[in-house]
């Protein structure tokens, strides 16, 4: 799954602010006794984790060149 790069997203304290938010909101829902919407949150948090801290900053390998690539 691809990562898009948003400028919003760039600096590591609002990607880190977003995934905590998701996992707070994950205890949240647990210590009120709503599992099922604990899990989704923590799910987001999961994903978010590995989406945004550990996928955001790596670059795709690059692709090999084709006779199609050349005119």
């Amino acid at each position: 799954m691809a990562v898009q790069q948003s400028q919003f997203l760039n600096p590591l304290w609002r990607r880190v602010a977003i995934v905590a938010f998701c996992f707070i909101w994950s205890a949240f829902e647990f210590w009120n006794g709503e599992a099922f919407w604990g899990v989704i949150a923590g799910g987001m948090g999961i994903y978010g984790a590995w989406m945004y801290l550990y996928e955001y900053n790596k670059t795709p390998p690059p692709a090999a060149k084709t006779d199609e690539d050349n005119p």
